[in-house]
């Protein structure tokens, strides 16, 4: 069965602290909204600037885990490459008992920089760092007691790591961007893909996704049992054009802000509207429409998880409740049935 979720970076219109509370606390009925219309996974990711509230996903999805019953429960993602697997793995696993087996981690090597000199490591270092910390993360939930050592952190001689979680594995993902030795990498260690499609056309990323699962066949795994998932930016509203004129605000704020960072061209409505295009990388519309670029994903990549980030921007609360409603209890069934009607032809 196709699953979908939800995940936010936890956006605010400034930096203040009663910005962030107040954004935080919307995020946790979010979440509790996604659970009772029947959405399986939310996630919030990492971040260390001030127009993302979460720079600790492990502490919003724990108070998120006491106010839900059965949604699934990620980061998205952990920037491994900056952070200790121990203590990601201890905050993951107490999550997981808190949650009773709902947790999981998606670990990448992140598209932002700022924590890299935040926790002291050199950026000439960003592929070594995950690299190596992804592998001792993966030996912790293998192994209760472990002997390790790396380069960029103090060995481990017969160390026992506690707690544990419920779930034996805890569920560990690679989110992934557009490098081709990211994909090969999860498809070899025989690890659930999470694929960040943010601008241009998802079909773009087939062969990336083809790459994975041959990589995976060829290191003794079957690609039928490694779940995929499509993560893309996402706002549903009650028509086309209410979702255009709603998303369009917030979405080029956000991007016309990280790309005067990154030296992008400037964001207009004329790119919005070719990137919510059945082809295009946004599902930013009716639920029609995005029923529609969902079933078509579906028939190009044969995923098993569709993960929405509904919140690109300081999106207003209420708005992003009823994208959240309308994928829940629209968008998600439709779907789902489609697709269950195509196999049992």
């Amino acid at each position: 069965m196709m699953e979908f979720g939800v995940y936010s970076f936890g956006e605010v219109p400034d930096a203040s602290a009663r910005s962030a509370a107040q954004r935080l606390h919307d995020l946790i009925e979010e979440v509790e909204l996604a659970d009772q219309v029947g959405l399986e996974v939310y996630g919030v990711g990492e971040h260390h600037r001030p127009d993302f509230t979460v720079s600790a996903p492990a502490v919003v999805l724990a108070a998120a885990a006491a106010r839900t019953k059965q949604i699934r429960l990620t980061s998205a993602v952990t920037v491994l490459s900056s952070d200790d697997p121990v203590r990601v793995f201890q905050d993951f696993a107490t999550l997981d008992q808190l949650s009773e087996g709902r947790a999981e981690i998606m670990v990448g090597r992140g598209s932002f920089i700022e924590s890299f000199p935040l926790f002291g490591y050199d950026l000439d270092d960003y592929d070594e760092l995950f690299a190596e910390k992804l592998d001792l993360l993966l030996k912790l939930r293998n192994s209760e007691r472990i002997t390790w050592a790396g380069k960029h952190r103090a060995a481990l001689d017969n160390m026992s790591i506690y707690p544990r979680p419920l779930q034996e594995p805890l569920p560990v993902w690679i989110a992934v961007g557009g490098s081709q030795h990211s994909f090969v990498r999860a498809g070899m260690l025989g690890l659930p893909l999470a694929v960040a499609i943010i601008g241009g056309s998802y079909e773009n990323f087939v062969p990336m996704v083809e790459l994975y699962r041959e990589a995976a066949r060829r290191a003794g795994h079957d690609p039928a049992q490694l779940p995929v998932s499509i993560n893309s930016p996402a706002y549903i509203a009650d028509s086309s054009q209410q979702a255009a004129d709603e998303g369009y605000p917030p979405y080029a704020l956000m991007m016309n802000r990280i790309g005067r960072e990154r030296g992008w061209g400037p964001m207009n409505r004329m790119g919005f509207e070719q990137q919510r295009s059945l082809r295009g990388a946004l599902a930013i519309g009716s639920p029609q429409e995005v029923i529609e670029k969902m079933l078509r994903q579906y028939e190009l990549f044969g995923h098993q998880r569709f993960f929405a980030q509904l919140s690109i921007g300081p999106v207003p609360h209420a708005q992003v409740m009823h994208a959240i409603e309308l994928l829940g209890t629209v968008v998600a069934p439709a779907v789902r049935k489609e697709i269950e009607r195509h196999k049992a032809m």
